[in-house]
């Protein structure tokens, strides 16, 4: 690492295609007291706050996972990201990224290798004919779950990068 790498502040990366309205909020507010950059990746325009002058939003090409290949494209060591898409958490994970699901899932390698394994299980049997029930609706705790899990990983940048929040 050069020591321009080492002076970069790390970036809040937003898988934004799919990401709940309750979640963005959540990282709003979070980048307003915090000040850290963020980054929303769609493939379309997702509005920001103008005040919000660490906040952007990149779109991408209409296509599959297209959001995903930019972030894991762009994501550098240190990082956050934020995205449920299990192969984009392990790729940008391998780069040394850290990532939460929306619903407040804080992965490690160990845990998303066997994600990864389970969700080809379930694309398997999907394939196969057998019907699998789809997530449950995103209800109060998995807000919950977010914030706090959000919550810890700033604190753990913040820690790392010598970034401090504003009150």
């Amino acid at each position: 690492m050069n020591s321009a790498d080492s002076n970069r502040s790390a970036t809040l990366w937003v898988d934004a295609d799919g990401c709940p309205q309750a979640v963005k909020e959540i990282l709003l507010r979070a980048a307003e007291r915090t000040g850290v950059p963020m980054v929303m990746v769609a493939n379309r325009l997702i509005k920001t706050p103008t005040h919000l002058r660490n906040v952007r939003c990149i779109v991408v090409a209409p296509g599959f996972d297209a959001a995903d290949q930019r972030i894991a494209d762009l994501a550098q060591p240190g990082d956050l990201v934020i995205a449920s898409d299990v192969p984009l958490a392990a790729e940008v994970m391998e780069k040394g990224a850290h990532v939460i699901g929306y619903r407040g899932e804080e992965y490690d390698l160990a845990g998303i290798r066997q994600r990864l394994v389970m969700r080809d299980l379930m694309d398997t049997l999907r394939a196969s004919g057998i019907q699998s029930a789809g997530p449950a609706a995103y209800g109060a705790q998995d807000k919950q779950r977010f914030g706090n899990a959000l919550d810890r990983a700033l604190a753990r940048l913040a820690t790392q990068s010598g970034h401090r929040s504003r009150p």
